[in-house]
């Protein structure tokens, strides 16, 4: 699947199929998600595979997000911010943020390549997650992936962006007009 057919085609699925996926698909995921920019260079991030059913169920309560339950594989991704604090100090807790979010992406497209479906889960309660799954304090729980593939009769499709052209500025803030944006369709991207 060519890049920007991966990127158009990644969308959060809320339905999964019975069939279990492959979990070495989904450790290439991680190991994309790995490859994202980081604050130094540190090894911030941590993932935990999660496929006792049990489990799945507990953090499905602990999101109230009922459809999680369908899921055969969870990763829930984390963060050490200490890391960060003691070389960026105030600024650490905002690369720590950027940097999971730009290996979430990682992650999110090649489960996409990979032919699978997720869903990304930021509500939950901590605490919860953090009992289920022997989370220490120190470890941020960034976020929560239901992995599967996408039920048969499921259509979800990623929902139609914004356009950016008024939302795209050059030089200063609001100034929307530039003569290379006008050439730029939607199809191109």
């Amino acid at each position: 699947m060519e890049f920007n057919e991966v990127i158009k085609k990644r969308a959060s699925v809320r339905n999964y199929g019975t069939k279990k996926p492959d979990v070495e698909l989904v450790i290439k995921a991680i190991e994309s998600s790995n490859l994202a920019p980081s604050p130094g260079n540190l090894n911030i991030i941590k993932w935990i595979i999660v496929e006792d059913k049990q489990k799945i169920e507990k953090i499905a309560e602990a999101s109230q997000q009922e459809f999680i339950k369908q899921s055969q594989i969870l990763v829930v991704f984390c963060s050490d911010p200490k890391k960060a604090e003691s070389i960026y100090d105030d600024r650490a807790d905002r690369y720590v943020k950027q940097h999971a979010g730009a290996a979430i992406e990682n992650f999110l497209l090649k489960i996409t390549e990979s032919g699978l479906s997720a869903c990304w889960i930021g509500a939950y309660v901590d605490e919860s997650i953090r009992a289920i799954l022997g989370i220490p304090e120190n470890i941020e729980v960034e976020a929560v992936f239901p992995i599967g593939y996408q039920a048969k009769l499921c259509k979800t499709k990623q929902k139609q962006k914004v356009s950016i052209f008024e939302r795209v500025f050059f030089e200063k803030w609001n100034n929307k007009y530039h003569f290379p944006l006008e050439k730029v369709r939607r199809e191109d991207i």
